[in-house]
């Protein structure tokens, strides 16, 4: 068998092999946005990939049961604050990592670094406690002010920053008179940007996915994100309403859809680059 022939069957064998994990990863998803426009009884006793007729049904009774709408609302504040935030917040330390030369600075990134073994939930006693002494309990700034704090941004952007950005472009910037904040604000960030919108889009997700955050922090109903909203669906409605329930989760996934649709290219984009180094 010649080498080409090979490498067309291996070829053959790999698209194979990804159109079938392509469908594994498809079909819970097509599979839900399926079950939230049928009725409780047809899920139950059947699977199926035909869309139904109870979309408006199932709409009506999650704006009946919670404010769903109301959770969009917070749910894409937070997000977006905790984004911008830890962006800028991670873009800036990893700059001063990257760039400056200080004491024990290889100790404070393995410090840093060392907090990303930690599971997130062990600190939630400490974040309600410190918030509860700044006085912002049951506030969105409750979720968003921790949520800044973002260690493997850091770690990330510190590599792109090392591999894209050389040390001779900030000297000619201060010979030029910029000052240190100008020189990260108006040379490094343009330079870094696939990094940081990489991150962005990590970030977003994974606030917007927050739940144990939300539940402790916050009190008040109108005030809660929308998974917080959408697992109230099971109480309020009942177990026995599947269609409502998977509505609601439908709800929620799809504004995450979007925004990976339309920022996926940033993604592979800063992934790939900060893979490599000059």
């Amino acid at each position: 068998m010649s080498g080409k022939v090979y490498r067309n069957i291996w070829n053959l064998f790999a698209y194979i092999m990804l159109a079938v994990l392509t469908i594994i990863c498809v079909i819970p998803f097509l599979s839900m946005f399926i079950n939230a426009t049928l009725e409780s009884a047809v899920i139950t006793s059947s699977f199926r990939l035909i869309p139904g007729k109870f979309t408006v049904r199932n709409y009506t009774g999650l704006i009946v049961a919670v404010n769903a709408w109301a959770g969009l609302r917070n749910s894409l504040f937070i997000s977006c604050m905790t984004m911008i935030g830890a962006v800028y917040m991670s873009g800036i330390t990893a700059y001063g990592f990257a760039k400056y030369r200080f004491k024990h600075r290889e100790k404070l990134f393995w410090v840093l670094l060392a907090t990303m073994m930690l599971p997130a939930q062990l600190g939630i006693i400490g974040v309600f406690q410190l918030m509860m002494g700044f006085g912002l309990l049951n506030s969105h700034f409750a979720i968003i002010l921790p949520a800044m704090v973002n260690a493997s941004a850091v770690f990330f952007i510190r590599q792109y920053i090392e591999g894209y950005f050389p040390d001779s472009i900030m000297e000619s910037a201060r010979i030029d008179g910029c000052g240190e904040l100008k020189i990260f604000h108006r040379i490094a960030v343009p330079i870094i940007m696939p990094a940081l919108a990489t991150q962005a889009i990590f970030i977003f997700v994974a606030s917007w996915n927050n739940f144990i955050g939300p539940l402790i922090l916050l009190f008040d109903n109108q005030k809660f994100t929308l998974p917080l909203m959408i697992q109230q669906t099971q109480s309020s409605v009942g177990l026995r309403d599947w269609g409502v329930m998977y509505f609601g989760l439908s709800f929620a996934v799809l504004p995450i859809l979007i925004v990976f649709i339309f920022c996926s290219r940033f993604m592979v984009k800063g992934l790939v680059m900060g893979s490599l180094k000059e």
